[in-house]
């Protein structure tokens, strides 16, 4: 899709690493000016190097979108500097996983805090300013977790079940006012994050992670994990004039593990 996003306002949270940057970093070679957010201002210095060459110098941001007025400043920043926003990709945040013997209070909190409200305060923000124009696409990238209980992700599972409602809904009332709201949810991606995911099972079950890795890629159909660049491509898709008849949609990408209509 390289020059479909020529001069668009891309902005993508969660953008400094895994699946986030892999977005932002496909919107740059698209021809977008990229906006990455991302709470640690090491990780984005980081990762601003690697993204792909082009004419737009990408923005950088730390923020913290669990703190509503965290998000307004970004989003904020966004537009003084680079204008109205076009896209919106919600990657930031990622609940902790646990044993659900040692799931707290504390811990629901921390993953409403930590998934659904790092989406929802920019996502409020954004939402309202493209109905205003009367344009816009707004990609939410939701893990499985919220269509399939797994024990050990209970928390961050609630948060990404109430991601996707709030995905249907928005992209229901927002419709009318020219703007697209959709989600890809992927399954098992080779990330950080799986590699969390590994150290609490393997704690729980006994077994070795590299066990349990391989574990999980037999019950794939198409037998591996997914890429963060083979998402981003996903996401680019909705967001594009492509997709232009698409809007609240979810879209699995799991190598086909969840057989659910």
């Amino acid at each position: 899709m390289n020059g479909t996003f020529e001069d668009k306002v891309v902005l993508v949270t969660g953008a400094s690493k895994g699946i986030g940057f892999a977005c932002a970093d496909a919107f740059a070679r698209a021809g977008a000016r990229v906006a990455l957010v991302s709470r640690s201002r090491a990780n984005l210095d980081a990762a601003l190097p690697t993204i792909a060459g082009t004419r737009h110098a990408p923005l950088a941001i730390a923020a913290d979108l669990r703190d509503a007025a965290e998000a307004a400043r970004a989003v904020a920043e966004v537009q003084a500097t680079l204008g109205a926003i076009d896209v919106l990709v919600n990657s930031a945040g990622a609940a902790k996983r646990h044993a659900p013997d040692d799931l707290t209070a504390a811990a629901w909190h921390d993953a409403m805090d930590a998934k659904f409200f790092s989406y929802v305060h920019p996502l409020d923000l954004v939402v309202k300013a493209m109905a205003a124009r009367g344009r816009g696409a707004i990609v939410n990238v939701i893990g499985m977790g919220g269509k399939v209980a797994n024990p050990i992700h209970l928390p961050g599972g609630a948060a990404n079940a109430a991601l996707m409602l709030a995905t249907a809904g928005l992209a229901a009332a927002y419709g009318p006012k020219g703007v697209r709201v959709n989600a890809v949810s992927p399954g098992g991606t080779l990330t950080g994050r799986v590699q969390e995911g590994l150290a609490v099972e393997a704690k729980l079950t006994g077994t070795t992670e590299s066990a349990l890795l391989a574990q999980q890629q037999a019950k794939i159909p198409l037998r591996r994990l997914g890429t963060p660049e083979e998402v981003a491509q996903v996401v680019l898709f909705l967001a594009s004039d492509a997709a232009s008849y698409v809007t609240g949609a979810i879209v699995p990408m799991d190598g086909g593990t969840a057989a659910v209509i």
